[in-house]
């Protein structure tokens, strides 16, 4: 274990340290970058190093997953914050609110509804994002571009959600910069602060346009299997 806690040491302080890098280089907006490790498919053995490194921050894409590895973890790291940040259907959305303490993904007009109403029986009122297709991608959730300002309105005056900022993934095989530079332009249109863009890939082009959160996943964890992904 000790070998796997050093290697998981190694890996957190290369891509914070080319985080910290790109902020400083960039004069990037946002004091403070967080890394939300992003832990899907990868079981609890191998995430386990990376909280006894001190990570705290996770990214999980899929309810059920995240249902089977962290109530176990969380019983040893009780400080754990988890992202939700794959698409979530509705009938997951009881379960979403009470194991996860962001929700990334809000996408729809009828997801933003029943997470409202799920929040309120819970008793919780958890930060969310709302997720934008900025690409204008068929095949990729998201809500349209175009739609994004007067989702964030209805999210917050209908239905009381705590929107705080905006998600994106951007079009494979395309330079990312412009699509991040895109949603900054519309988080300020939308009054909301936060930004999570950039991955493995290119965390560094999303901090030099303002992102206050990065999903990194393969720079940390190692590639998953073709099979899982």
């Amino acid at each position: 274990m000790a070998d796997h806690v050093n290697s998981a040491h190694v890996a957190l302080d290369y891509i914070r340290t080319r985080m910290e890098n790109a902020r400083r280089r960039f004069g990037a907006p946002p004091e403070t970058v967080e890394l939300v490790a992003v832990s899907k498919t990868f079981d609890a053995e191998a995430v386990r190093p990376f909280l006894e490194a001190g990570q705290r921050v996770f990214g999980e894409n899929r309810v059920q997953e995240a249902k089977e590895k962290w109530p176990g973890l969380r019983a040893v790291f009780s400080d754990v914050t988890l992202h939700l940040i794959g698409p979530l259907q509705t009938n997951k959305a009881r379960e979403a609110v009470a194991l996860f303490d962001v929700i990334e993904t809000v996408d729809r007009e009828k997801l933003a509804g029943v997470l409202a109403e799920e929040m309120q029986r819970a008793g919780k009122r958890l930060p969310c994002f709302v997720q934008v297709n900025i690409g204008g991608e068929e095949q990729k959730a998201g809500i349209p571009i175009d739609e994004t300002v007067e989702f964030v309105r209805r999210c917050r005056e209908v239905h009381g959600l705590d929107i705080v900022g905006l998600m994106c993934i951007p079009p494979d095989g395309q330079p990312a910069g412009p699509y991040f530079a895109h949603l900054s332009a519309l988080a300020k249109q939308a009054g909301v602060a936060k930004l999570s863009m950039g991955m493995s890939g290119d965390f560094e082009t999303a901090i030099a346009m303002g992102a206050t959160h990065v999903r990194v996943g393969s720079a940390l964890f190692g590639r998953r299997a073709v099979a899982a992904q």
